[in-house]
């Protein structure tokens, strides 16, 4: 108990003196503050990023309204039909839906409080405000509905969202589309549907994501705490004149940084809810949240109100234990024990160690251990800070003469090599962390993307108008009438129309089957190789992969059914007689414009049931060329198509598909990053300007002097500069290492990504130069005479 009370009142005792020191101890405890309150902010921000994704995830659930298995429902005074109606602008997606209500008891959309009307909508405030804008010109003529009203928060995923409803009518015959469903309840929970198992290697990107991201904040946290050590101990040598001893002066100079934490922990608060507000304001490489996502884990904000005081007290009782401080003075400008280098070294191997027995594992060899995973990254960036105030000192012993600029800024590294290499410690384990995930997203992502087999030279964008729709039916005047509008279109190249449907010899439950695929005699030489063609042709296709059976079916005479029924699935079964002689024929198939070999039978036109109505039995795709010199060509088509079909799905063609979930992961680690570097430029200005108000009157000495302001301004660039470089090799190696193993362990081929790694280096060297320039006003404001003045 006599411990804890000695503990207890030097603590409090430092505390006094951290903001009992007249201007210059509450200068020294807001710097410190203002440095542990970024920390603070972001790792606030951190622990409230679960709570991000499962906000989103419910309201994304809360409004769920279809999915291909939907089940069957009769009309009811509680059914709603609802339409999808997606669309694109520019790189923004906008998420639309037609709604159709079928009694009094429809369910409304989350953030809607009545229907619109059939012409009206309501929008997400981001949708209507683009609408409002000149920027959605193009947008506007695709959604010629009034606005009636706005969605609500609790309809919508982020605060920059797109999104609307809009009034139909006549949308339940067109409930067999895959985009139409009636349902009875918004979020509804279809059955059989099941929860997918996350990939191993996208919960590895995850840990290391985290732990990459964290790493540099607690970094900048012990960096902060130590800010204005020298003075504290020169205050700590007249603690002992007066009779304390060496262990009451420790714990004492641990309540200074103890009480410099706790001012941060409130600053980092108020930075919290500051951003927390702003945040509802900005939108991060297409995502954005709502202030009320921003909600910390209760749990978490406990751990991190705990852990950054108590750390801010080890760190200072660690960093003072090769400081002798006598009631004479410090013993600091005596030359220091060189540090040991065998320590350092250990912690490097020992996260390697923690991860060799996962390397080779792969996605198909069960799940990584996520507590050695994130042990192993730690211990390797940790590494990185051991081991660069030892590659400092080591270097800077052997640097030799030089200009005046040049001799100042080596002596001062020489004097506190810690120190310097303290400011890049951050930077160093962000570069590191960096490089490694960027050699692991490179590696692993052509597991995550595929290629789609779509001939860019042939077309670039598709709509797909599907069954029921206006237009549909390459034989109806509807249909050319569709084509002729995409012609007609501005920034439209060349328009190929072909029309999908199946065949079968049995009206009920067919064994036998084959796909159709209509058009005119150029539309069907994309697909298939003709000997000849007319208005009238059919042609069987041979040389797909699943063409055996149809010269089996296809016989001259025999009557066959478009659009047959099948299992809880039936068709309108319109009977076509296969035709005789010529008029039939074979044609070998090509890989076209579909991305493969086609099957089943090509029919033209005239060769369709005269008089059916083919709106529910064949669908229809429009491929587009565009001209490239048309800025917005693509916009242009899907106001067409909207005007055709307003659940017409316009798509521009890539040559990639890429997962969604390693596209999501990937942003997160963007949007992450660039909170991180911004933080770093923050704290790095923070330590700089520390540094130089602790150096003033040696400044203002030097130029008292004679010294030139320009060579003391080059000093200060060149003791930033050596730091840096031998920062960013050091984080290099240790990146590129992480990252081979961590390629290893995903099972992926190990492969540096040069570019990346030498764009991160940049980054980092930039961050660090547009620091050291910020700070050089200060600087020359510092060194004026007025600096030699003593209170």
């Amino acid at each position: 108990m006599r411990t804890v009370r000695q503990w207890a009142r030097d603590l409090a005792m430092g505390v006094r003196f951290a903001f009992g020191g007249g201007r210059e101890g509450w200068t020294r405890a807001l710097l410190t503050a203002v440095g542990v309150g970024l920390g603070v902010a972001l790792l606030l921000l951190t622990t409230a990023v679960p709570n991000v994704v499962a906000a989103r995830d419910a309201r994304e659930q809360a409004r769920a309204d279809h999915t291909f298995s939907q089940p069957h429902r009769p009309k009811a005074d509680n059914t709603l039909v609802v339409a999808d109606a997606n669309t694109t602008y520019g790189e923004r997606d906008v998420r639309g839906r037609l709604l159709d209500p079928e009694g009094p008891k429809a369910p409304l959309p989350p953030g809607v409080d009545r229907f619109p009307a059939a012409g009206e909508m309501v929008v997400s405030p981001a949708l209507k405000d683009l609408l409002s804008s000149s920027g959605g010109k193009l947008l506007r003529e695709r959604l010629p509905y009034r606005i009636t009203g706005t969605i609500a928060e609790s309809g919508l995923i982020g605060s920059h969202e797109l999104a609307y409803y809009a009034g139909a009518k006549g949308l339940a015959p067109r409930i067999d589309n895959s985009r139409v469903a009636r349902i009875i309840a918004f979020g509804e929970k279809v059955p059989g549907q099941t929860s997918e198992r996350m990939d191993p290697v996208l919960i590895l990107l995850i840990l290391v994501v985290f732990t990459v991201l964290l790493m540099p904040v607690a970094v900048f946290i012990a960096a902060a705490v130590r800010f204005g050590g020298e003075r504290r101990d020169r205050r700590l040598a007249a603690l002992r004149l007066v009779g304390s001893d060496s262990r009451m002066t420790r714990r004492i100079a641990a309540g200074e940084a103890l009480g410099g934490s706790l001012l941060g922990l409130v600053l980092g608060t108020v930075f919290f809810l500051i951003g927390r507000q702003a945040a509802g304001s900005v939108e991060v490489l297409g995502t954005s949240v709502f202030p009320s996502y921003l909600n910390p884990s209760p749990a978490l904000a406990v751990l991190v109100a705990v852990a950054v005081p108590a750390a801010s007290v080890l760190v200072t009782l660690f960093a003072l234990r090769g400081v002798v401080i006598e009631p004479l003075g410090v013993v600091r400008t005596a030359k220091p024990a060189r540090r040991r280098l065998w320590w350092r070294l250990l912690l490097p191997l020992g996260g390697l160690a923690m991860l060799y027995p996962m390397v080779g594992q792969g996605r198909e060899n069960g799940d990584f251990n996520q507590y050695l995973v994130t042990g192993g990254v730690l211990l390797l960036l940790v590494g990185v800070t051991a081991l660069l105030p030892w590659i400092v000192e080591a270097v800077v012993a052997r640097l030799g003469g030089g200009g005046v600029a040049w001799q100042l800024a080596v002596r001062r590294l020489q004097l506190s090599s810690g120190t310097a290499a303290r400011m890049v410690n951050g930077i160093a384990v962000a570069v590191a962390g960096a490089i490694a995930l960027q050699m692991l997203f490179a590696g692993v992502e052509g597991d995550y993307s595929e290629a789609t087999g779509k001939d860019l030279r042939r077309a670039q964008m598709q709509v797909h108008l599907g069954e029921r729709a206006v237009g549909t039916g390459a034989a109806t005047g509807a249909g050319r009438d569709a084509a002729g509008q995409f012609r007609a279109t501005h920034g439209v190249r060349t328009v190929t129309q072909l029309s999908m449907g199946s065949l079968s010899d049995r009206r009920k439950n067919p064994e036998q089957s084959a796909g159709i695929t209509v058009g005119d005699c150029a539309a069907l030489r994309e697909l298939a190789t003709l000997p000849s063609c007319r208005d009238g042709d059919v042609f069987t296709l041979t040389g797909a992969e699943y063409d055996e059976g149809v010269s089996a079916l296809v016989k001259p005479g025999r009557t066959l059914y478009l659009d047959p029924s099948y299992d809880n699935d039936p068709g309108r079964e319109i009977p076509w007689t296969v035709p005789h002689g010529g008029a039939l024929r074979q044609a070998a198939s090509v890989e076209g414009l579909l991305g493969f070999k086609a099957g089943g039978l090509l029919l033209t036109p005239g060769a369709l049931p005269k008089g059916a109505d083919l709106g529910s039995a064949l669908s229809s795709e429009i491929y587009l060329r565009l001209d490239r010199s048309v800025p917005a060509a693509e916009e242009y088509v899907r106001n067409t198509a909207a005007r055709v079909d307003p659940l017409a799905d316009a798509m521009m063609w890539t040559s990639t598909r890429e997962s969604t979930k390693f596209r999501t992961i990937r942003q997160g680690l963007f949007v992450g990053a660039a909170c991180v570097l911004a933080l770093i430029g923050a704290s790095l200005l923070v330590s700089q300007l520390e540094q130089l108000r602790e150096r003033r009157k040696l400044l203002s000495s030097l130029v008292a002097f004679g010294t030139r302001r320009r060579t003391l301004g080059l000093s200060v660039l060149w003791q930033t500069a050596i730091p840096i470089a031998l920062g960013l090799l050091l984080a290099s190696a240790v990146g590129l290492t992480l990252g081979s193993v961590l390629l290893r362990m995903s099972a992926a081929k190990v492969r540096v990504d040069w570019p990346s790694v030498l764009s991160m280096t940049g980054i980092g060297a930039g961050v660090v130069l547009t620091v050291t320039l910020l700070s050089l006003p200060p600087l020359v404001r510092l060194m004026r005479a007025d600096g030699l003045r003593t209170e």
